[in-house]
């Protein structure tokens, strides 16, 4: 196993090593920009529906959550400074294949699902900042191929690049959440704006509210994730047992921070109703507290920012293969790193052709809720992994979480999957058909395992 100081294992001994160019700075708006990304910009007018005004709560929420979970992927992040994050971790907990193989392929899932949909995403805010007529089938779809294409190829060119680029474009989607929160503050300080609306509990008939706040919770928790992919970069990232801890709790703790105040200015200007109404409830806000601006701007805004959703998950994903390839989970030809550009170059064409798949055959808009809910049964699975790793000791000194904290972390996972939180039926069904998925694709894998061996 690898220590801190030193390039990970690779499948072969003659395969270079993965490229350390991650320095701290880059390592937070990594983060920062993985977390941001295009749930925010989404999410805020759905949360809405389900909980009312109190719409910052359910966000607030879903930070605390994220933060339990965050400092037990910090413990194992500095004890097995590796790629490949849960499933790793998952492996070597419970040695189980099967459960090892699930986990990667849920969180393989998450990252190419919400990619595709940021492609598609990107691809109708394309059509609309430029006022082009693509028309719903062909024309936005091959927007979306064409730009799955080039975050292939940048991913490919190298993991500086990649993360080179996302600076650029988590500054731009930072700029517009803050647009949106300067435009609040200006709009509240010039008497406008309605915040009594911040302690209103819409509940539907029949619902508590502590059943509409959990309910917006299991659903708020889409936006905070983002922060468990930063580990699959463990091997790329310069003295990883340092810094990840400061900077994923940084990172974190921004994020939540921003959400709490873009949840307050929206709801304060634009009713829960309305804000509810159509896909995007932050040019609403902008259009209610600014009339002035201009939306195409911040139409350009939201453009990037979904396109470094995009970028990010596919940067997880292809290292997430190539991770899990090195602890023979899955087969080794997946974990091939490229000679001159040290990137997994076979990862990275397997994601991205699954990416060119659901672009092209799925209805992606109804998988946020499912999404979330793999990875809170993955996160659930990670909180209980920490505690039994604690028999394992290594030899380099690592973060370690109070106990109490991978504790709770697990019940509030769990009770967020769960039905009992009022998640929808059918994030329950569309997850039961990706698992289904999974568990075929692990019984290829299993089998061609064995008549290797044989």
């Amino acid at each position: 196993m690898a220590d801190a100081e030193t390039p990970a294992g690779t499948l072969d001994r003659d395969q270079p090593a993965l490229k350390r160019v991650i320095g701290p700075w880059l390592l937070l708006l990594f983060v920062v920009g993985d977390i941001l990304g295009t749930g925010v910009y989404a999410l805020t007018g759905k949360v809405a529906a389900e909980v009312g005004g109190a719409v910052w709560l359910p966000f607030l929420l879903a930070f605390v959550v994220a933060l339990l979970t965050a400092f037990s992927y910090l413990e194992l992040v500095t004890k097995y400074p590796q790629a490949a994050g849960a499933a790793l971790y998952t492996h070597k907990a419970f040695g189980v294949h099967f459960l090892t193989f699930m986990v990667t392929f849920a969180v393989m899932c998450s990252g190419l699902t919400s990619a595709s949909s940021a492609s598609k995403a990107f691809a109708g805010n394309f059509a609309e900042a430029f006022d082009l007529s693509l028309g719903e089938g062909a024309g936005l779809t091959a927007v979306a191929v064409g730009f799955m294409t080039l975050i292939a190829l940048i991913n490919f060119r190298g993991v500086g690049e990649s993360v080179k680029l996302n600076v650029l474009l988590t500054c731009v989607e930072l700029t517009g959440l803050l647009i949106v929160i300067c435009i609040g503050a200006w709009a509240l300080g010039g008497g406008e704006g309605d915040v009594s609306r911040l302690v209103e509990f819409n509940s539907p008939p029949g619902e508590t509210a502590f059943f509409s706040v959990t309910a917006a919770t299991a659903l708020a928790f889409f936006a905070m994730v983002g922060f468990e992919d930063s580990v699959n970069m463990a091997e790329e990232t310069k003295d990883p047992v340092r810094i990840f801890p400061k900077v994923m709790l940084t990172g974190l703790c921004v994020t939540g921070l921003i959400y709490v105040l873009v949840a307050v200015s929206a709801i304060t200007l634009v009713s829960p109703a309305d804000l509810s109404e159509g896909d995007a409830p932050l040019l609403k806000v902008v259009e209610a507290g600014a009339p002035g601006f201009p939306l195409t701007v911040f139409a350009f805004i939201t453009m990037f920012a979904v396109a470094n959703s995009a970028l990010i998950n596919m940067l997880m994903a292809s290292r997430l293969l190539y991770g899990m390839a090195n602890e023979r989970v899955l087969p080794r030809v997946l974990g091939r790193v490229h000679p001159t550009r040290r990137t997994p170059w076979v990862g990275i064409v397997f994601t991205t052709l699954v990416a060119f798949g659901l672009i092209w055959f799925a209805d992606l808009t109804a998988l946020g809720g499912t999404t979330a809910l793999l990875l809170l049964c993955v996160f659930t699975i990670v909180n209980v992994a920490v505690l039994i790793l604690r028999r394992d000791r290594v030899e380099h000194r690592h973060f370690r979480a109070p106990t109490a904290i991978p504790v709770i972390g697990a019940v509030a996972c769990a009770y967020l999957a769960s039905p009992l939180s009022g998640r929808a039926a059918a994030d329950y069904r569309v997850a039961g058909v990706l698992l289904l998925v999974g568990v075929v694709l692990w019984a290829i894998t299993y089998f061609s395992r064995s008549r290797s061996r044989a």
